[in-house]
């Protein structure tokens, strides 16, 4: 396994992250520790979550992913070994069970979300934490036509990064991070920090895959200078590029089976590209899933693929995009591809 320095931080993660959104709605807690179990055999010591997790959004399993790396990290005795990146919800209407509905970065808000995590965790400190999306209003979730309000109400991102980096002067937190973020948003933090000596953020996870490759737009070169590496979350486009939903198929307990309202990888545009690339992997035989991983693990703006899973078998393979490198032709196949039908989800 390749590790990667978060940011500036000195701590370093694994190449592959798990992703645990599931993990309490379509997996129960003996299934996520025996993902936990998988991940970390094959040299992962990087796991994602969020105190809005599950997914989809419900007051039912809200902090339950949380709570099953906690059990997990406690019955294990390895929380030393474990790298936990959690977040901290944004403004939101269909979130209003989280924290009575206090989603505002403050000092005072911030704090009473790190507090909640640490128990639910069971842990007296989280590795990396992350603002779920911007407070105020911008570009995210696949949002375009950018619109300014000059009246928008949000906490000055100088008392926001202030908040964080009081988490960590606490000692409770060890490195802060963005998501779903801007360009300038990510170098606003930046300068923010430059200026006034508190702590930078260290990483910035976006989507990134195969069928949205915006993040190399503007994100990118902010990456590598400002050594914030993106956490690339959706790297398989909510399951699309493994193939599965090829030809119309919608597999009985799949996300997409599930929870068809999210459509941001399955409209037309989308469904095209995706055809191509899954035929590109299949005349070179390889894993559709695994060639749209190893495309992801190869920028160099990486620094953590958050891949996620609902059985051991989907786990596994995913795992093996590790070793796989895809050879010139390969990548030019992929630009091919992507020329003819650029970012249809972004």
């Amino acid at each position: 396994m390749k590790f990667n320095e978060l940011g500036r931080t000195g701590i370093k993660v694994s190449r592959i992250c798990l992703g645990t959104m599931t993990f309490g709605e379509q997996n129960t807690e003996a299934e996520g520790h025996a993902q936990l179990d998988m991940a970390f055999d094959h040299g992962v010591n990087f796991v994602d979550t969020a105190e809005a997790y599950s997914f989809p959004a419900s007051p039912k399993t809200q902090g339950d992913s949380e709570k099953i790396i906690g059990a997990w990290m406690k019955a294990k005795g390895n929380r030393s070994d474990v790298v936990v990146a959690t977040k901290i919800t944004g403004p939101s209407s269909e979130r209003s069970h989280i924290r009575g509905g206090q989603l505002r970065f403050t000092r005072d808000q911030v704090t009473d979300a790190v507090d909640l995590s640490l128990k639910r965790l069971g842990t007296d400190y989280i590795d990396l934490y992350q603002t779920h999306w911007p407070e105020r209003p911008a570009n995210y979730f696949g949002k375009l036509d950018y619109k300014h309000d000059d009246g928008a109400d949000f906490t000055p991102m100088e008392d926001q990064l202030d908040a964080l980096a009081h988490q960590v002067k606490a000692g409770k937190v060890r490195a802060i991070g963005v998501s779903n973020e801007t360009p300038w948003g990510v170098m606003k933090f930046l300068e923010i920090a430059e200026k006034t000596g508190m702590h930078r953020i260290a990483s910035i996870q976006n989507p990134y895959n195969l069928l949205c490759r915006t993040f190399e737009i503007g994100l990118a070169e902010a990456a590598i200078r400002e050594d914030c590496g993106l956490l690339a979350y959706s790297p398989l486009g909510f399951g699309a590029l493994t193939g599965k939903y090829m030809n119309g198929k919608l597999p009985e307990g799949s996300r997409h089976k599930l929870f068809p309202k999210f459509m941001r990888y399955f409209k037309p545009a989308g469904v095209q590209a995706t055809q191509a690339y899954v035929a590109l992997a299949r005349v070179h035989g390889l894993n559709p899933a695994q060639m749209a991983l190893a495309f992801v693990n190869s920028k160099r703006f990486l620094t953590s693929t958050i891949i996620g899973a609902t059985t051991l078998g989907q786990l596994a393979d995913n795992l093996a995009s590790e070793d796989m490198d895809l050879t010139e032709d390969l990548q030019g196949a992929i630009e091919e591809i992507h020329n003819e039908h650029p970012n249809p989800s972004p």
